[in-house]
């Protein structure tokens, strides 16, 4: 299997509000960059959505290290949230519907395809990539304006 290394980001205005959303893939020495924009959504989706996009751009299975400032994101994975969501049949601990259950079972449905790790990086710090990463999602946002 490929190693490839993913970094995503979401950005939005007003939460709810116009989101952006986008992605780096990383392979050897080749890049992709991936993004898009809605015009009302909220920055836990444009994380999300990130994420999905970035997955689907992959052409065969690959051994995925998604890096991202989302603890929304990484922790569902690093802390066990969405085996207890499913565990509760789509519920949160608080026994409310989980939010954006489309684009989780969408992520889980590629996760069964690749072979994925959430790493939580600091944002807005020194990491480059992660710093380009916003700034797309940044772009893309202002686009959906």
């Amino acid at each position: 299997m490929k190693q490839v290394t993913i970094y995503t980001d979401g950005a939005c205005s007003g939460n709810p509000g116009p989101g952006g959303w986008a992605g780096i893939v990383l392979f050897g020495p080749h890049e992709k960059v991936v993004s898009g924009a809605e015009r009302a959504t909220t920055n836990n989706r444009m994380e999300l959505r990130a994420v999905v996009e970035s997955l689907r751009a992959l052409k065969k299975p690959c051994r995925v290290s998604v890096r991202t400032d989302s603890a929304y994101v990484a922790n569902a994975f690093n802390h066990g949230w969405i085996q207890n969501w499913l565990r509760r049949g789509w519920k949160t601990a608080s026994k409310k519907p989980v939010k954006n259950r489309d684009l989780w079972e969408d992520l889980l449905d590629l996760m069964d395809e690749h072979e994925v790790t959430f790493v939580k990086v600091k944002g807005h710090a020194d990491d480059a990539l992660n710093n380009r990463v916003d700034a797309l999602a940044v772009e893309a946002l202002n686009l959906a304006r």
